[in-house]
């Protein structure tokens, strides 16, 4: 079930940033790079053995909740300065050397990039990648204005 792509690709960026900007890297970048495909292949396993033949309203729930899980989980691992993963830290890394635009620029031409990428490759892409590659930071920072900030406070 669990295929290295993931752990391939994200250490291949893991090195660029060793080399560009380290300061980046903690230790929920590792976490990051050992458990996120894994997780994400089992959660699919467990979907797929829990929701049989989903109808479209089931698919646009877990969809939305879903997305609403990762970017409250992104905007707490951000904020906690930790480090981030090797991908998040190729859009700091960017919008730290290229200021004229702002970060969600950057976050949304680094998800374009790979979604790219994935396509090339044979990835699926749907509604739901297209989704979260345009409109992830935004709701990020609304966690993070709302939730993760004050937490910190």
């Amino acid at each position: 079930m669990y295929t290295p792509f993931y752990l391939i690709v994200t250490s291949i960026l893991l090195l660029v940033v060793i080399f560009l900007k380290r300061s980046y890297l903690g230790y929920t970048t590792l976490a990051n790079l050992l458990l996120t495909g894994i997780i994400a292949d089992y959660t699919l396993a467990f979907l797929n053995g829990f929701v049989k033949a989903p109808t479209y309203l089931i698919r646009i729930i877990l969809l939305l909740s879903g997305l609403g899980l990762m970017c409250l989980a992104a905007s707490l691992y951000f904020t906690a300065a930790l480090g981030v993963s090797a991908y998040d830290a190729i859009a700091l890394i960017s919008a730290d050397k290229y200021r004229a635009l702002p970060f969600k620029y950057h976050r949304i031409i680094t998800d374009g990039f790979c979604v790219t990428i994935g396509l090339i490759f044979g990835a699926t892409v749907g509604i739901g990648t297209l989704i979260t590659a345009f409109f992830m930071w935004p709701m990020i920072q609304w966690f993070n204005n709302h939730i993760s900030e004050p937490l910190l406070r």
